[in-house]
């Protein structure tokens, strides 16, 4: 009997519960993409400037392409104007709504189920 009892205090769990630690940080996994504000290394990206030109550099975010700002100001007014208007598109015009009063229905009487 004590040999008993002295295999079952072995196998009794320890009196602090035994848990696992979950992390919940910037590193925890997701479905859709990391949660995190900032990255831990900097990743290839090309920069796009005003003039055409292209520069590899280092960038915080993975991106692939990165463009400066233009500065409307320094546009001719027509493609400044053309600029805006593809950037703020007016909302379509609404049509006038269709009437079925003109329809003769007897022509489309074979369509319907009896």
């Amino acid at each position: 009997m004590a040999a008993l009892g002295r295999v079952l205090s072995a196998l009794r769990l320890p009196a602090r519960p035994v848990t696992t630690s979950v992390r919940a940080n910037s590193n925890r996994a997701a479905i859709s993409h990391l949660h995190r504000q900032h990255y831990g290394r900097l990743y290839p990206v090309l920069l796009v400037k005003l003039d055409g030109s292209t520069v590899r550099l280092r960038y915080k975010e993975p991106k692939r392409i990165l463009m400066l700002p233009l500065d409307s100001s320094t546009l001719p007014e027509a493609q400044r104007k053309a600029r805006l208007r593809r950037q703020f598109p007016s909302k379509p015009k609404v049509g006038a709504e269709e009437t079925f009063e003109g329809i003769d229905l007897g022509t489309y009487q074979r369509f319907w189920k009896k």
